[in-house]
């Protein structure tokens, strides 16, 4: 496939409106949805938005090239827009960008697409095609010219082939040239433009510098031109220019230095320069085979490195709450139809069952894995499954240390692993090879299994029993206070660390006492604030753009379903209007919930496991006036937009202001 094809003429904007980040993404976003690109242009925009959120993708000298990777797209493309006023987009080097290229690559994107994507973005480096594209008219020019510089590209990586093939025949009779030689690993968290923006950077800078040079690249097609021993061996340095993990332990010996992969695509002189003076540090294996990338300049504050390590373990063991939920629901429905003797409910609920035994220890594991990467894995997920035990410990225990005792055991495996590291660091070479098969695991199953067993255990099962007999005779009372205070974390951040916590708090209630009251409160929360704004985009059309409508109606489908996340687009835009309605409703609603004892004992569905509630009437009251209470606070708190922002004729902004 040719870069040509991923440009699709009738999507390309060759006259871009908007004047701010957020209208440029609305506008391009829309274009996709018009011409069939982009089949859900909320899904997609909050993709967009995320990655934003991750680092901007203004890489400067006028460009952005803002991307998604999800199944919102329906095939690999790319939109051109241009804007000769230029947009404020929180570039790097703060000048307004003029040339868009938002790509859109389906989650199960092709190997063709993912190396199309891949040659624009390395094409994107060169400056006469940026600053002939600026000039550009016609869509058809922008195709000729991408065109034209491909056919260039792929003349030279063919002559470059050649060449590099007859120095490599060369040398194997010959004397290893004088040219310095440096490798490079490039990769960013999507693996679809940066990487090889960044591979291509790094390539033309040291040919201009005489310099030889080998770039890795770890993006969606995989690992492309893998460094070998030989490689590794032969060079005066290594440059890691990237976001996310990749291989170091092989460069255990070497100079390394190791920065964000935009250093690679605006910083490629520095980068090879200090490799070649050899100012970075020295890299010591850790012996675990992969590390993060952590970058030079950019520290993780303690905070966010334990929230991230939390993430990964919630994040791996939401499948199993979310399948093993719902069938061991469906079981229970089965049930009042067929009883308990019947293989039509023991068969889904056993299956259902078997996979809930599984949360504690996948929690564990998880983030213990974060912690200390792979030698952690296995001992954690040993300290979870204990802590999911009633009888793993020293001394008789009424309930097992449950979901604090994982969460204990993640992170006590994970830091010893981390502390095993450092305490036989300076073993010989020679026996680097039992760090991570023998040393590593053995002794951190050993001592995480003996905190667990004389201390975490003990401790943390008679809090949890605590917590469970707290939980079991708890009064309407304070059921309606922790509900209503569980329902608006869910609305708080919607999706972050607020949300994640209530929800992990009322799975551990549900994993303990079996009760899903609180599952009901929290999936309450959960609805309300895309609910909200469907209804406010409906009954307040005159306060909010043609757009932002049209996004309010996916939202009954994402509100119903339990995906908080469609409300995102929203809260970025207006947060403080958007998130206090939400959580006011998510308050009213999931503390209604519990004064009208709603049972939902399923983690997931939103109302679609509405036939498995108790009192499915108090559930569906629930959600309804909590929705509405929020929708009717931000309809009459946001403010009517100007005919000419809204879209509405006079008349219609008349008939419903």
């Amino acid at each position: 496939m040719k870069v040509q094809d991923l440009l699709v003429k009738d999507a390309m904007i060759m006259d871009l409106k908007a004047t701010t980040k957020e209208a440029a993404i609305d506008e391009m976003v829309d274009r996709y949805h018009q011409v069939g690109i982009v089949s859900d242009a909320d899904k997609y925009k909050a993709a967009i938005l995320k990655r934003e959120a991750e680092s901007t993708t203004g890489i400067g000298d006028g460009i952005a090239m803002p991307h998604a990777k999800t199944d919102a797209a329906t095939r690999a493309a790319v939109l051109f827009a241009k804007s000769d006023a230029g947009v404020e987009f929180n570039a790097l080097d703060q000048q307004p960008v003029h040339l868009f290229f938002m790509i859109a690559a389906p989650a199960g994107a092709n190997n063709a697409h993912l190396q199309a994507l891949s040659t624009l973005s390395s094409l994107l480096i060169d400056p006469d095609l940026v600053a002939a594209l600026k000039k550009a008219q016609t869509p058809e020019e922008v195709q000729q010219l991408f065109g034209d510089a491909q056919a260039a590209k792929d003349a030279k990586d063919q002559a470059d082939e050649a060449a590099e093939a007859a120095k490599a025949s060369a040398a194997k009779t010959a004397a290893p040239a004088d040219k310095p030689y440096v490798i490079a690993v490039t990769a960013c968290p999507t693996g679809i433009a940066h990487t090889y923006m960044a591979e291509a950077a790094l390539i033309k800078e040291a040919e201009a510098m005489g310099v030889d040079i080998k770039v890795e690249t770890n993006g969606s097609e995989g690992v492309k031109h893998q460094l070998t021993a030989d490689d590794i061996k032969r060079a005066t340095g290594v440059i890691i220019a990237a976001d996310k993990k990749v291989e170091m332990d092989r460069f255990a010996g070497k100079h390394l230095i190791n920065r964000p992969v935009i250093d690679g695509i605006k910083k490629p002189h520095e980068l090879i320069e200090q490799t070649l003076e050899e100012k970075g540090a020295i890299y010591q294996a850790k012996g675990d085979g992969a590390a993060a990338a952590t970058n030079d300049q950019d520290k993780e504050s303690a905070g966010h490195k334990i929230y991230g390590q939390l993430m990964n373990g919630i994040s791996n063991m939401l499948p199993f709450v979310v399948a093993g939920g719902i069938v061991m629901a469906i079981s229970f429905l089965i049930e009042r139809f067929t009883g308990d003797k019947s293989m039509w409910y023991i068969f889904p609920n056993q299956i259902g069952n078997a996979a809930f035994s599984f949360l504690i220890p996948v929690l564990a594991a998880y983030i213990a894995q974060a912690i200390g990467d792979r030698p952690a894995l296995m001992p954690g997920f040993v300290g979870g499954y204990m802590a999911s035990q009633a009888s793993m410990s020293f001394i008789s225990s009424k309930s097992p240390a449950g979901f604090l005792g994982g969460l204990a055991a993640g992170f006590i495996a994970g830091y010893l692993v981390v502390f095993l590291k450092k305490l036989f660091k300076n073993l010989p070479k020679s026996l680097d090879g039992l760090k991570p098969i023998f040393i590593f695991p053995i002794l951190g199953l050993i001592l995480t299994g003996a905190i667990m067993y004389f201390i975490v255990d003990p401790i943390f099962g008679i809090i949890n029993l605590g917590i469970t007999n707290f939980l079991n005779n708890m009064g309407t009372a304070n059921a309606v206070v922790l509900g209503a205070l569980l329902a608006g974390m869910m609305a708080v951040d919607m999706g972050g660390p607020f949300n994640k916590a209530a929800y992990v708090f009322a799975i551990g209630a549900f994993e303990t006492t079996q009760n899903g009251a609180l599952m009901a409160a929290v999936m309450v929360g959960g609805m309300v604030p895309p609910l909200a704004i469907a209804l406010a985009t409906t009954i307040w059309p005159n306060k909010w753009t043609k757009d932002e409508r049209n996004s309010g109606l996916s939202n009954y489908i994402l509100g119903i379903s339990f995906i908080t996340e469609g409300a995102i687009p929203f809260a970025a835009a207006d947060p403080l209007r958007v998130i206090t309605s939400s959580v006011i409703g998510a308050v009213i609603g999931g503390g209604l919930s519990q004064a009208l004892g709603v049972n939902v004992p399923a983690p997931h569905g939103g109302l679609f496991v509405l036939p498995l509630a108790d009192h499915k009437l108090g559930y569906l009251i629930s959600v309804i006036v909590g929705s509405v209470i929020s929708a009717i606070i931000l309809g009459l708190w946001k403010k009517p937009l100007p005919a000419e922002q809204n879209g509405l004729t006079d008349k219609k902004a008349k008939s419903v202001n």
